[in-house]
């Protein structure tokens, strides 16, 4: 019952996997292999079901492409309105992401889950909104071509001859609870789309010209159909783990190589990838590294190489640690799933495998349900491995001559002790005290010792402590069994606890190196910038490989270093060579390699998901080769390093395309802006002064007067303009200057609303002040600036007979100066945005202004120390708030 029992590890994993998939949506992919082959229509199928049984389901995005039958099947289901903006002059509709979060049905569906939104909306990709959805606990079905997959995007333009530019990261396949395959022949979608049940006419006909071939559809249904077994496959994985299933479920083959250190492993290594090749497998090369084993330097870089070969040719590797290299194996190849073991095994004469030890025999008693591979080969001389396996059946005899004086010491003390201390011979207790000085000494984790302890001490209970004394010849029966039993429990009790300790020295490797990446990786993910990142790497790995270490990235074409130890003088054009062959082929070289082997230091690739992106050089202190489990460590803190990289990189590119996006638009918006604000009062001007100059003397005084009032108002809303742009650049360039004083907030809205006089005329203005308002430290032509652009940012957008109003609240030692109008609100996605340079509304029904108003008057809020925000109005309209300290 135990063997079938999950292990804790297992069980935390899986309990974490359910609490999260409870609080979130649940995802459906309809999959197929090109479009046209039914997952729409599939997908509105299953929604009908599932509204039929009472669940609220809603569409949120759905592409008919004029096909009458999903047009019909549209019409029994609540389709969500979607947005509807400018694009590159034409009229786009979007998915609408924040009705959908405010509908919150049961269900929604959403089309084409690689569609690319259009610029400024909250997503650039559609499968974001999905995954946004899904955070929110609302369930999705979607559809995606397996083109559209990112994993799959190199293939799939090998096939097609094209590169696809939208696509879905393989994360979001992961987290889908079902998908399910929407497959069709290709002879019936070519003939769906020669009847324009796929694209109409037109498209049909390119379509059929270049993607839609006979070739690529079956290769792309190829691709289908493994997308969707791979799936399978990983749900049958953790459902054998969670459930504790030690029997393997041969549902696909998978093939797990046990890699040595002999040359002969190699060979296995090339018959195990031909073998997954000819059966269309996965496979693993598998090594198991027993601590507290001395294994020669030629024995380490052999195994390195191996497991090298390995993966250069496909595979995926693995170093386990473990005392029991069969156990391990067997194990490990239970919890993968792997339904074939391949080993090598030497021919030998027979007397030999009656004295020693063979893995390969071994495995086959062991492996159970899980067939074993063998390929053979005439040898003389023990492997290393099996070595291994006969050290670990017997007991381990080798140890320091200290500890088999310390056993000898330890002996005589419990003899004296039990002839000072007990008087009745033969007694149950005295064999307690031998007992505990086995114990003792198998604490130290020695199995010579132990064992040495153990015997000595039966010798000596029977020589000095049982009738008759000083002889080793038990007299009774009753006698024999004591020293028997005695023997039996004291070996036990060594084996024990010699084992425990071998294991928790197991544990304790396994934690460091697990420790080693974890710190790593803490340190690299809350750090920002090349120089910083490769900083820490090369400060990290000296102290963990006691080595100097240089990082080199690629500057110009040519690697140059960019962070090291005190090492640079010895990095010669040599050198330098070997660590550029490192970079453009991505594999290791130098110290500890079959590769560039003259170098003195080893050269390890950063590995990204991109290709490399640079190069750590280690030199070892003491020039020796890294073993096994220090090289696998050293190139999992290389690819962590890697990925820090990558990121780091990505982070920068998106500021720097999101600054240059930002820039052009800003541009845009300020060339259209300034153009048209200048442009037309300079018009006006012109057209004036042209009146007066060809028309002054036929014009009586009071057609003068009006002709002289309008070029007054556009110098006002040029100088206005001017102003504006001047005072944007000064705050955002420069720190402020206040100019602190107490002053009467009532008298500066006062006089702000006598400035605009003019502009408000007969428009109806109700301000309220408490009776004990105090007086406020402020900039007061600052405050006046934001007080002006609030109110005339409220004229803009209501109506002259509408009613605005400013009062002043006293509230937890600050002001709140409120600005209110009775006009149509803010849109829900402006209210971010109001604050931003050159924004301008979408309910402005003005075309003059450039933008600038609410960034002026949050630039001067913010400097002086207060908030500033925006909101509905209850009943209609919109306020402006800002606060003020007392």
């Amino acid at each position: 019952m135990t063997q079938n029992r999950p292990k804790p590890e297992a069980l935390l994993q899986r309990a974490q996997e359910e609490e999260s998939r409870e609080k979130r949506g649940k995802l459906k992919i309809y999959l197929g292999a090109a479009p046209g082959v039914g997952k729409t229509f599939n997908m509105l199928q299953d929604a009908l079901l599932k509204r039929s049984q009472g669940l609220d389901v809603v569409v949120g995005v759905v592409e008919t492409h004029q096909r009458k039958e999903i047009e019909s099947m549209l019409i029994d289901l609540e389709i969500l309105p979607r947005l509807t903006l400018e694009y590159h002059g034409r009229q786009v509709t979007e998915f609408n992401l924040e009705a959908a979060l405010h509908r919150n049905p049961g269900l929604i569906l959403i089309d084409e889950m690689a569609h690319t939104n259009i610029p400024n909306l909250r997503h650039a990709k559609r499968w974001q909104d999905i995954k946004e959805i899904l955070d929110n606990g609302i369930d999705v079905y979607t559809t995606l071509n397996v083109q559209h997959v990112e994993s799959l995007n190199d293939v799939v333009s090998q096939i097609i001859h094209t590169r696809v530019k939208e696509t879905v990261p393989d994360y979001m396949l992961e987290i889908a609870d079902t998908i399910e395959l929407v497959d069709l022949p290709p002879e019936d979608l070519l003939k769906r789309l020669q009847e324009g049940k796929v694209y109409i006419p037109k498209q049909a006909e390119l379509a059929a010209e270049h993607f839609f071939r006979k070739g690529n559809l079956i290769a792309l249904r190829e691709l289908a159909l493994r997308v969707t077994a791979e799936r399978v496959g990983e749900q049958v994985l953790l459902y054998r783990q969670g459930q504790g299933i030690r029997h393997i479920w041969p549902t696909r083959e998978k093939i797990l190589v046990c890699v040595g250190s002999r040359a002969e492993s190699s060979k296995l290594i090339r018959v195990a990838k031909r073998v997954a090749t000819k059966l269309q497998a996965e496979w693993i090369a598998v090594h198991v590294d027993v601590p507290n084993v001395s294994v020669t330097e030629e024995a380490s870089n052999n195994v390195v190489q191996n497991l090298r070969l390995a993966k250069k040719l496909g595979a995926e590797t693995q170093i386990i640690m473990g005392l029991d290299i069969v156990k391990e194996i067997t194990n490990y190849a239970r919890e993968q799933n792997a339904t074939l073991i391949m080993v090598w095994k030497h021919i030998r004469p027979r007397w030999k495998d009656f004295l020693f030890w063979s893995l390969a025999d071994e495995l086959t008693r062991y492996s159970g349900e899980i067939d074993i591979y063998i390929v053979t080969s005439e040898t003389d001389e023990e492997s290393v491995e099996e070595k291994l396996i006969r050290e670990s059946k017997l007991p381990k005899v080798k140890a320091p001559w200290r500890y088999y004086a310390l056993s000898l010491v330890t002996v005589i003390l419990a003899t004296l002790l039990n002839t000072l201390l007990f008087s009745s011979r033969g007694s149950g207790d005295l064999v307690m005290v031998y007992l505990l000085g086995v114990i003792f000494i198998s604490s130290f984790g020695k199995m010579g010792p132990s064992v040495f302890t153990s015997i000595l001490s039966v010798i000596a209970y029977n020589f000095f402590l049982t009738y008759p004394d000083y002889t080793l010849y038990p007299t009774t029966i009753s006698s024999s069994l004591t020293l028997l039993m005695m023997l039996l429990v004291s070996q036990v009790m060594t084996y024990i606890t010699v084992y425990a300790r071998q294991q928790v020295a197991t544990a304790r490797l396994v934690q460091h190196d697990s420790t080693v990446l974890h710190t790593l990786s803490r340190q690299l993910v809350a750090t920002r910038g090349v120089d910083k990142l490769l900083g820490i790497a090369v400060r990290y790995l000296g102290e963990v490989f006691k080595s100097e270490v240089l990082a080199l990235v690629p500057e110009n074409d040519q690697l140059a270093i960019r962070a090291g130890n005190e090492m640079e003088a010895l990095f010669d054009e040599k050198e330098q060579s070997v660590a550029q062959w490192v970079y453009e082929l991505g594999q290791s070289a130098g110290l500890g390699t079959d590769t560039l082997t003259f170098s003195k230091a080893l050269y390890v690739p950063l590995l990204a998901s991109q290709g490399p992106v640079g190069v750590i050089r280690i030199r070892p202190s003491e020039m020796k080769v890294l073993s096994q489990e220090k090289m696998h460590l050293l190139e999992s803190c290389a690819n962590q390093i890697a990925l820090a990289l990558e990121v780091d990189s990505m982070h920068e590119q998106l500021k720097q395309s999101e600054l240059q996006m930002n820039v052009d638009q800003m541009s845009m918006v300020f060339s259209k802006s300034v153009a048209h604000d200048i442009r037309t009062p300079l018009v006006a001007m012109m057209g004036a002064v042209s009146t007066l100059m060809e028309m002054g003397d036929a014009l009586d005084k009071h057609q003068i007067k009006k002709l002289a009032n309008e070029i007054n108002t556009e110098l006002e809303a040029l100088s206005r303009l001017i102003n504006n742009l001047l005072q944007i650049i000064y705050l955002e360039s420069e720190t402020i200057r206040l100019r602190l004083d107490p002053h009467s907030l009532e008298n500066t809205i006062k006089q702000v609303l006598k400035i605009l006089k003019k502009k408000i005329g007969k428009r109806e203005i109700h301000t309220h002040f408490p009776a004990d308002l105090p007086e406020v430290n402020y900039d007061e032509l600052l405050l006046q600036d934001v007080l002006i652009n609030l109110i005339e940012n409220a004229l803009k957008f209501t109506s002259p007979e509408s009613l605005i109003e400013i009062s002043v609240i006293v509230e937890m030692g600050r002001v709140v100066v409120s600005v209110e109008d009775r006009g149509p609100g803010i849109v829900f996605d402006e209210v971010n945005k109001l604050f931003e340079k050159f924004y301008r509304g979408r309910m402005l029904t003005t075309e003059r202004g450039l933008g600038l108003g609410l960034a002026i008057c949050y630039n001067i809020i913010k400097a002086h120390g207060g908030q500033i925000w925006a909101e509905n109005r209850p009943g209609g309209g919109a306020i402006f708030r800002f606060t003020l300290l007392i």
